[in-house]
């Protein structure tokens, strides 16, 4: 028995819910200057808020705790690479400097912008958390800054660092030994993925999984048998890592693995 591919999408459909935005078309994959370039910010939710309550990226009440706590950031499908641009890390900083201070505040992408200035495909855009937004301000200028609602700012492509963590996968609920969707959490450095294999007990062949939203794959194929290796490939390097036996034999939906390992928490910008 095998399940036809588009079950992925099926399944995975009904486990977004209401991801705040849908997938965008597919962009030509690109890494990122290593300088400053121009973009737009706005922001979103509470004044002094933490962003998106899950986002389009999948992460769920992730975005509501640290590290990613009052960081995330929705941005133009320019950035966000039908999902593909999940999990990326910018830095950023406005430039009236009347209000603006000159500190940079690093965002991590959880969420797809769905209006405004992000709707033309090529603009750069980002809509911040109310906590980040204000954090661009001069001290006591941060509800100055939120007034504004519209910014002009530069951004750069920075590396993901996430203190004492190493890369997790979390099973999504509704897997089974034929159907098994994976979302990938906490990669240092590039911080996006471009692929993604899962490899089978006694088995030598390494199984392409299928990229679906946001920072969410699957696999249709079985039975499939634990443990699983995963194996994981950056989106703007082609930078590899094998978590070996990460997911159990006997594991469940719903679960958290957390892996041995993680990129380095360096960017490498090869042009």
């Amino acid at each position: 028995m095998q399940l036809l591919p588009t079950l992925c999408v099926f399944f995975l459909q009904l486990l977004r819910g209401s991801a705040s935005a849908s997938p965008a078309p597919a962009l030509a994959h690109h890494v990122a200057a290593p300088h400053w370039l121009p973009a737009t910010a706005t922001w979103y939710g509470s004044p002094e808020g933490d962003g998106s309550s899950g986002g389009a990226c999948g992460y769920g009440s992730l975005v509501d705790v640290k590290p990613f706590k009052a960081r995330v950031g929705a941005v133009s499908p320019v950035l966000f690479k039908s999902g593909e641009g999940c999990g990326a890390c910018y830095k950023v900083r406005c430039l009236d400097k009347s209000i603006c201070s000159k500190r940079a505040v690093t965002i991590i992408v959880t969420d797809q912008s769905p209006s405004g200035p992000s709707a033309r495909a090529n603009h750069t855009h980002f809509d911040l958390s109310g906590a980040a937004f204000g954090h661009l301000a001069i001290p006591g200028h941060s509800t100055i800054i939120r007034n504004r609602g519209l910014l002009s700012l530069l951004y750069l492509r920075t590396a993901c660092k996430y203190k004492g963590k190493n890369i997790a996968f979390h099973v999504n609920a509704g897997s089974t030994d034929y159907w098994i969707s994976l979302l990938i959490e906490f990669e240092d450095g590039e911080g996006d993925i471009g692929s993604m294999h899962i490899r089978q007990a006694g088995s030598k062949e390494w199984i392409a999984m299928k990229h679906i939203w946001g920072a969410n794959w699957c696999v249709t194929r079985g039975p499939l048998k634990g443990p699983f290796s995963v194996k994981l490939t950056t989106l703007s390097n082609n930078k590899t890592l094998s978590a070996t036996d990460v997911i159990p034999q006997k594991w469940v939906p719903k679960a958290t693995y957390t892996s041995r390992l993680n990129f380095s928490p360096v960017l490498s910008n090869h042009n």
